[in-house]
């Protein structure tokens, strides 16, 4: 110390810069290398003291065999004790993470190969269901910019072979299903919006994607839902839990789904691999359990699931909102015709029309595209004529049930931003 320090510091700054800006990296893909190079800095400012100890007491006795004495002396012992153990434990941690790593690679290797089933039903796409505007975000989120939020520190490997679902709680009976049963029931394809709670106003924390899957409710069916049930705890192979409303997976109107394919390919393993649920209008914390592995049929008053007791609300319909795109806030831009653009969103009920606002002017419609249902967003885009300056810009949304997007700031807890 202190040029060690600064290297390890260093080290440990572009580990954490190389981790976060990797395609699929999570929140808190910064804690590992953060962490280590925190750890490395104290073992190596702890290591140092002790052998200048050792060095200080060895020269005072004249002889480097010797026992130190004194406050300023450690004994060589508990140095070598530690730079032992330090280097036992960090074999240790590099053989874990180079284990973990290959069944990681393993289970890549099993999705590559795994051939979905071809659905039993497709979405149409109509025309003008995606509006060509520099900046606007894609109808279809491609799987690796699409947003992840989760519990997971690693990403689970889940091998689809030994993967199992069960069904029980408050069912007449427990049932137990593969993979492969799954794919046997037939799948279809479905398109749908997905947002998570932690999106601010604005905020990148959605998602459009194609989906192949089979409706919970099927799946709910062959257990036999008793009387009295009123919720679906769901379970993650890390131990995550969801509490999803029973209505929410049983109404024959809505698409419900496990969901076993993203935008054409099998789950990203990152996103679920190899299943997960996918419930339109409801936020992705009581709903869209990724790697599930058990469906329990209960009640809200029964149970609670993770996110309940840490301040969130047990049930989280998904907001009405609206989001600007293009042009991005202190982005400096060309006087003259602009186009501003962007999306909104309604899961279940759909977007009427969206509206935009330039410097406290009056609300102009904008154009929307054509939806592909009620369960995705809309792009939406109106033409501008830019004078030199700044300026500020304003979009708000009414859904087909006239329920006008609300100006009243609320933060993401208990049940999402506004």
């Amino acid at each position: 110390p202190p040029l060690g320090v600064g290297i390890v510091v260093l080290a440990g700054a572009l580990a954490t810069a190389a981790t976060v800006t990797r395609t699929g990296g999570s929140a808190l893909a910064f804690l590992p290398p953060v962490v280590g190079a925190i750890a490395g800095a104290v073992l190596l400012v702890l290591l140092a003291r002790r052998l200048r100890g050792w060095r200080d007491g060895a020269r005072r006795t004249g002889s480097a065999a010797a026992r130190p004495t004194g406050d300023a002396s450690i004994d060589r012992r508990r140095f070598i004790l530690l730079a032992a153990v330090s280097g036992v434990a960090a074999v240790a941690v590099g053989a874990g993470a180079r284990i973990a790593s290959a069944a990681t690679a393993s289970i890549e290797a099993v999705r590559d190969a795994l051939r979905l089933p071809s659905p039993g039903s497709t979405v149409a796409i109509p025309d003008g269901a995606e509006l060509d505007v520099d900046g606007l975000s894609p109808l279809f989120t491609p799987n690796a910019d699409f947003y992840r939020v989760d519990t997971a520190l690693t990403v689970p490997a889940v091998d689809p072979d030994s993967w199992r679902l069960v069904v029980d709680g408050m069912v007449d009976q427990r049932v137990e299903l593969s993979f492969q049963d799954l794919v046997d029931m037939g799948v279809d394809e479905y398109v749908i919006t997905l947002t998570c709670v932690s999106n601010e106003v604005g905020g990148g924390l959605v998602g459009n994607a194609t989906w192949l899957g089979l409706p919970i409710r099927d799946v709910l069916a062959m257990a036999g839902v008793q009387d009295g049930a009123d919720m679906v705890l769901s379970e993650s192979v890390d131990g995550y839990t969801a509490s999803t409303p029973l209505s929410a997976v049983t109404d024959e109107g809505l698409d419900a789904i496990l969901a076993i394919g993203m935008n054409g390919e099998p789950l990203p393993l990152e996103h679920g691999f190899p299943v997960r649920m996918v419930v339109p209008g409801l936020y992705g914390y009581v709903s869209a359990t990724k790697w599930v592995t058990r469906l329990k049929v209960t009640t809200f008053a029964q149970d609670e699931a993770y996110w309940t007791p840490r301040g969130y609300s047990a049930e989280a319909p998904i907001k009405l909102s609206s989001r600007v795109d293009t042009p991005r806030s202190d982005t400096p831009i060309d006087a003259g015709t602009v186009a501003i653009a962007g999306v909104a969103w309604a899961q279940t009920v759909g977007i009427e029309k969206v509206e935009v606002q330039i410097d406290s002017g009056d609300w102009q419609q904008a154009t929307l595209s054509t939806a592909v249902n009620d369960d995705t967003w809309v792009q939406w885009y109106l033409e501008w004529d830019a004078t030199p300056g700044t300026h500020y810009v304003a979009v708000r949304a009414t859904d087909k049930a006239g329920t006008l997007q609300t100006e009243e700031r609320a933060p993401i807890a208990p049940d999402g931003s506004t």
